[in-house]
């Protein structure tokens, strides 16, 4: 035996579950963007300036290390496969900044090894919002705040990256 159809008189609730999701559809729709757009007010650094900011970290290190081992540090880095995993703003020496951290593909020059490693960046953007800077926490002079040491990041259309030297 078939169950019976429901008589209309169960089903008067119906409409009113429409209306609510309607309502509620409407209120997400409106809302969604207003939080997106929060979001939306960092500045969201260029693929090239994050390649651009990693080589030039690479370098940095590399260079620190060549220094301390009495060595001569060799050509400039490689880097792709970029990808973030977090963004956040930051206070960098009283300017805002952000901290970028992820994975990305390196490889030092005439290596033939491509290596994968995590980052952690820290960028500012210059006043204009045309430039940008790799920004490098050096601890504390008075105990309460961090000091940063920032370096400048080519310009759009120039040249790559500048050697150390």
């Amino acid at each position: 035996m078939l169950p019976a159809l429901p008589s209309p008189c169960r089903l008067r609730w119906l409409p009113a579950l429409r209306h609510g999701l309607a309502a509620l559809a409407l209120t997400l729709a409106l809302l969604l963007p207003l939080g997106l757009a929060g979001c939306g007010l960092q500045p969201q650094p260029p693929r090239s300036v994050l390649l651009q900011a990693l080589a030039l970290q690479i370098q940095l290190t590399q260079a620190q290390v060549a220094q301390a081992l009495d060595l001569e540090a060799v050509g400039l880095p490689e880097v792709s496969r970029v990808r973030v995993e977090l963004q956040q703003p930051i206070q960098i020496g009283g300017a805002p900044g952000l901290k970028l951290a992820g994975r990305f593909d390196w490889r030092l020059a005439g290596d033939p090894i491509r290596v994968d490693s995590g980052f952690e960046l820290f960028l500012q953007q210059g006043e204009r919002g045309q430039s940008w800077r790799l920004a490098r926490p050096i601890g504390s002079s008075d105990g309460s705040s961090q000091d940063w040491i920032t370096d400048p990041l080519p310009l759009p259309g120039s040249r790559g990256a500048r050697g150390l030297g």
